[in-house]
């Protein structure tokens, strides 16, 4: 690998770690925020975890509150969960580019397209939650306050990967067929 590549390499692997901190700061954020207001404290609604307020919906009814709180921590242990994979297929090191068609590359491409899926499908639930609870005379935050902006994206992510971990197989018998001819 040329220096360039090497380098390019080493930037993504520590934005993917900075990025992967940050996720699990903020799961962590809205699973103590979580715990915390039902247990000890009820005013915590008021000043969730990224200043978003929840106390009206957590007066209104605490089963919808518990409903929205776990949706927002399930998507964001989902894209910590796919940041970890990407930290650890650098940490790793399996994905070799000079063979790059290898059953590793094809493992994590269906991982990442199975959790970018798991992201989608827990994002427009909350989004959906959220606005039938608006509808319903709530003042709710916003959607991307809330983590469940962008579901539909996570869904195309996921089948883009999808397409391109089938062009990966091909590849992979494509390169198996040429080992084997003489």
């Amino acid at each position: 690998m040329s220096r360039k590549t090497n380098f390019v390499f080493k930037v993504l692997q520590v934005v993917s770690w900075i990025i992967f901190v940050g996720l699990c700061i903020q799961a962590g954020g809205f699973i103590f925020n979580t715990v915390f207001t039902l247990l000890l404290n009820p005013a915590g609604a008021s000043k969730f975890w990224t200043e978003v307020d929840l106390a009206a919906l957590y007066h209104f009814n605490q089963s919808h509150y518990v409903t929205l709180t776990v949706l927002m921590c399930i998507v964001t242990v989902l894209k910590a969960v796919l940041f970890y994979n990407i930290v650890l297929v650098f940490h790793s090191k399996k994905i070799d580019l000079a063979q790059p068609f290898n059953d590793s590359l094809k493992k994590f491409i269906d991982l990442v397209a199975t959790i970018s899926f798991g992201i989608g499908l827990f994002s427009l639930w909350g989004a959906g939650f959220t606005k039938n609870l608006i509808e319903d005379g709530l003042q709710m935050p916003n959607i991307a306050d809330l983590s469940f902006g962008g579901g539909d994206v996570w869904w195309f992510m996921s089948v883009i990967l999808l397409v391109i971990g089938q062009i990966i197989k091909k590849g992979i018998e494509m390169q198996q067929e040429n080992e084997l001819t003489i």
